[in-house]
């Protein structure tokens, strides 16, 4: 868009700056500028800015029902219900003595759960904005809503899977190897889960039984702790991340290993001088595409893998100046998001492996983001301690 498309786009929004009531055409000449070192603070792609967070904040999830309701979890021991249209604050998740670092609604959006990191777990009930339940565990790692009930999965530091019905808070407990729980995901069946741990092994659980269906370790395994997990639209198919920087693709059914993407790493390697430390990398999120056989890792040196599972193999590399935190993929096409260390989201189409935009209007790095059914807006969450509201929608898709 040229400056004075963005100039109109901008007439009617409300600007806190000493009185610039009309941006003048100049003001927005600055992103061609190329003495603009600090092009972070310069830019800002956004609709909305949520900023009653006093401290980084750390995760971000929408409401499923509607998508009009975002709950965000921040260090300052804080968790906020708001609302997309506008950043109104709907209520406030009062009680943290610790970073919140999950949040999510129920799949029905009748429920918002918030959890520290120290184990206190918190359900709402949205409509009449209080708190239902709470709960203590250990060090918490993960939290995940049921797709279909009102039940609650956790993963804590001492190796548990907890599983709670809310809000009677009937409890089974699924104990894992005496490391933490790292990732854990309920399959689209609802029945089973997979969750894979500090140690490199990965367990499918039968949550009825509360027994172990599947194990893979050692070989099968990963030979570092276990970053992420995801399933395919209809569970068969389960892929693993690890800080080992191997991808697994398992099949849910047979716990068998179908094949390991794994990434040679794109900087040659340099002699490491006294106390410098090498490079890490590791894979930091992963997902199926919903209507190709495509999959998508992301890695901490910055580069997106797209894998084409029905000949399994490297189909593209999308390189980012930057560590990728988080990657999501559209629910109806085969574009992917990635939210980065450099605080911006990238549009990717899968299928050429090319960027189709990008959104910036952090000054730090995105730590979380979510896109909604339609594909229409992201909300992220950073370091900066803001989240944000972009409009993605494109006529041209």
């Amino acid at each position: 868009p040229s400056a004075d498309d963005l100039a109109e786009e901008m007439e009617d929004v409300d600007f806190e700056d000493e009185g610039a009531e009309e941006p003048d055409a100049e003001a927005w000449e600055s992103e061609d500028d190329e003495g603009l070192e600090d092009g972070m603070e310069a830019q800002d792609d956004s609709e909305v800015t949520f900023s009653l967070h006093s401290a980084s904040v750390f995760c971000v999830s929408l409401d499923p029902k509607t998508n009009t309701l975002a709950v965000t979890g921040g260090e300052d021991d804080k968790a906020f219900v708001w609302r997309v249209s506008d950043g109104e604050l709907l209520f406030e998740c009062s009680g943290h003595k610790d970073s919140v670092t999950c949040a999510g609604f129920s799949h029905d959006s009748v429920f918002v759960a918030t959890g520290d990191m120290s184990g206190l777990i918190k359900v709402w009930r949205v409509d009449a904005k209080e708190e239902v339940w709470s709960f203590e565990v250990g060090d918490l790692e993960w939290m995940e809503w049921h797709p279909q009930a009102h039940v609650l999965l956790a993963g804590t530091a001492d190796g548990n899977t907890w599983m709670w019905k809310i809000p009677s808070g009937d409890c089974k407990t699924f104990q894992g190897p005496a490391c933490p729980a790292t990732c854990g995901r309920i399959l689209p069946d609802g029945k089973r889960a997979v969750v894979g741990y500090e140690d490199g092994t990965m367990r499918i659980w039968d949550l009825k039984q509360g027994t172990s269906l599947h194990v893979l370790k050692g070989q099968d395994g990963h030979q570092d702790p276990l970053t992420c997990v995801a399933s395919n639209q209809d569970g068969s198919l389960i892929m693993t991340g690890s800080v080992d920087c191997h991808a697994k693709l398992v099949n849910s059914a047979t716990g068998k290993v179908v094949c390991v993407f794994k990434m040679e790493s794109v900087a040659p390697k340099a002699p490491i001088g006294e106390g410098e430390e090498a490079e890490s990398n590791s894979v930091e999120s992963l997902g199926f595409c919903n209507v190709m056989p495509l999959a998508a890792v992301g890695y901490l040196d910055g580069t997106l893998a797209i894998y084409d599972l029905s000949t399994q193999s490297l189909r593209h590399k999308c390189q980012h100046e930057s560590g990728i935190v988080q990657l999501l993929w559209e629910e109806s096409s085969a574009v992917v998001y990635t939210c980065s260390l450099d605080g911006a989201v990238r549009l990717w189409d899968a299928r050429s492996g090319k960027m189709i935009s990008e959104y910036r209007g952090h000054s730090a790095e995105i730590l979380d983001f979510a896109v909604n059914k339609d594909a229409s807006i992201v909300v992220t969450t950073s370091g900066d301690h803001q989240a944000k509201v972009f409009c993605v929608q494109r006529p041209d898709r």
